[in-house]
């Protein structure tokens, strides 16, 4: 197996991992089982659980903010915008339930002091991607920047708390009552409706 396949592997191999036990069923071990390579293997590419995470987790959240900012290039007044922002969004984790999942509520299940996508390095990059994503929206907002970066901040966290919603009924096999378009649709009205 080439050494770049051996990489990706690893990281399938988390993600399924973490998909059918959660973050306790991810270890150094159990990926170097499925594997089939010894443990110092796997700490080659990935010395710490925090570098596996991140491995994850970043280039998921380059791939929303791409979306996402692709979306809404063209938008030419704030009502397209706020619609073309909230279709992407949804449409990209609708499409990957299971990704939402890793990148929005597994991270929130690291317990306090044990190593987490906290590290100040990984801060900088996080935060530079979401960044990328607020920005591209607040610009086609109006309004000053703090109030439309705010604006945008919180339109992403009202899409991500729907898709959560959809995440547990898709997880419960309970359908909402509400299609995600009609939930985003719904949202998108709230708030164009100046």
């Amino acid at each position: 197996m080439p050494r770049q396949d051996t990489k990706a592997k690893i990281l399938s191999i988390a993600t399924d991992l973490i998909g059918s036990g959660g973050l306790d069923a991810l270890s150094f071990d159990a990926i170097a089982a499925r594997l089939g390579k010894s443990k110092q293997a796997v700490l080659y590419w990935f010395p710490t659980k925090n570098d596996l995470l991140l491995s994850l987790f970043l280039p998921w959240l380059r791939a929303e903010a791409d979306a996402v900012t692709k979306a809404i290039a063209g938008a030419t007044d704030r009502a397209t915008a706020i619609r073309l922002f909230a279709e992407a969004v949804a449409a990209f984790h609708a499409d990957d339930l299971d990704r939402y999942r890793l990148m929005y509520l597994v991270p929130q299940t690291i317990r306090q002091g044990s190593q987490s996508l906290a590290d100040p390095l990984a801060l900088k990059e996080i935060n530079q991607v979401t960044d990328r994503i607020y920005e591209a929206l607040a610009a086609r907002l109006g309004g000053s920047a703090q109030e439309a970066r705010q604006e945008a901040m919180s339109l992403h966290a009202s899409l991500l708390g729907i898709l959560l919603m959809v995440a547990l009924a898709n997880r419960m096999q309970d359908p909402l009552k509400h299609s995600l378009s009609d939930l985003v649709d719904a949202l998108v009205k709230g708030l164009t409706a100046r």
